[in-house]
């Protein structure tokens, strides 16, 4: 990739004469591009524009784009560094566009970066029941964070979580996070596929460049099967295939991801990518919580209640086989807690739990699948 940087280039004045603009036209107070590229891509050469000294951008902008008409969304192009080059208009006041003046204020910003100060719900390991195996890893994982040095080549650097859905594989990302004090960027996978072929790739270069600005840190991609499908399952669009490319090239080390970490989960393995799956030094399993963790589940969500529950929990062992720790959270207990919020009662009682769990099971989906 070759990089323009415009502070180390002189300015070429512009010949051309200044077009004819309507009176009616507003003179705009500033101007946000956002670039963009080629409008055809030229042997394949990715330019990526950077700006260091603004004040010299800017009598740049002004010297060959003053008295044009833009308006947001449009696009202006550079006619002397880069020939062609595209910018996005992505924001300016007036709202309604105006006219580029000798006193428009203009500012370039990248909008492909995916996460700027990453935030997360913080939880820890003890809320996350049974995963032993799992937990285990981590460990490892937290001593890499805190020391990313001392592991040289032999770094956990990809790992992947597979397993139902609802088994805590988010949570356990969390916990991680939590526990060594470091970012965690939460991504899903269909958030990498932009509105253009292209645009994935710019952001999975902008989640790693932002990562490797906040090291150590954890890069957790959830639904990782949404964008790295084996071809047998799927007909591979463009913009996809090169989201794919693009997160190969980083899990491959190719950069230095020196204090990175990068967990992808899916509830599909099998139906990964081979290429994408190999990069992968270790899958772990999440399981469905056994008798013995079911009941765990239970007490940990009825002490976190804020109502009292008036009930023998170990009754709701057998009744809740089959589902996972977010299913008893969200559609076993949610509702009775709402129900008794609704009628103003000052405890759950049994009867209630019996009620939801009875619907609850009449409605329950196979639960030997993976979703």
């Amino acid at each position: 990739m070759s990089n323009i940087n415009i502070s180390n280039l002189k300015l070429k004045k512009n010949l051309q004469k200044p077009p004819v603009v309507p009176e009616e036209a507003l003179c705009l107070k500033y101007v946000i591009l956002e670039p963009v590229g080629f409008p055809i891509n030229v042997n394949g050469e990715n330019l990526r524009v950077s700006v260091e000294d603004h004040a010299l951008f800017n009598s740049y902008a002004r010297e060959q784009w003053e008295n044009e008409i833009v308006k947001e969304g449009g696009y202006i192009f550079d006619s002397t560094i880069i020939p062609e080059y595209a910018f996005k208009v992505i924001s300016l006041y007036p709202k309604d566009g105006g006219i580029i003046t000798k006193d428009t204020l203009f500012k370039l910003e990248n909008s492909t970066k995916v996460v700027n100060s990453p935030k997360f719900k913080e939880t820890n390991f003890e809320e996350v029941i049974g995963q032993l195996d799992a937990k285990k890893k981590c460990k490892i994982v937290i001593k890499y964070l805190e020391n990313p040095e001392i592991f040289g080549e032999w770094a956990p650097k990809n790992i992947l979580f597979y397993g139902p859905p609802g088994t805590g594989k988010t949570m356990l990302a969390r916990a991680l996070a939590t526990e060594t004090e470091v970012p965690l960027y939460l991504i899903k996978a269909t958030e990498l596929i932009g509105d253009h072929v292209g645009d994935g790739s710019k952001q999975i270069e902008s989640l790693y460049e932002s990562a490797s600005e906040n090291t150590p840190c954890i890069i957790f991609i959830d639904e990782l099967d949404a964008i790295a499908l084996s071809r047998q399952f799927q007909s591979l669009r463009g913009d996809v295939s090169e989201v794919v490319n693009a997160l190969l090239t980083e899990l491959d080390g190719i950069k230095n991801n020196l204090g990175i970490v990068t967990i992808a989960a899916t509830n599909n393995p099998e139906m990964l990518d081979n290429a994408v799956r190999s990069r992968f030094e270790e899958e772990i399993e999440f399981k469905m919580p056994d008798d013995n963790e079911r009941l765990k589940i239970l007490e940990l969500y009825v002490k976190k209640m804020p109502i009292t529950v008036n009930a023998d929990l170990k009754k709701y062992v057998e009744k809740t086989k089959g589902m996972n720790g977010r299913t008893i959270k969200e559609k076993f207990l949610k509702p009775a807690l709402h129900k008794a919020i609704l009628e103003d009662n000052e405890s759950i009682e049994e009867k209630d739990l019996d009620e939801i769990i009875k619907k609850l099971v009449r409605n329950q989906a196979p639960s030997n699948l993976y979703g």
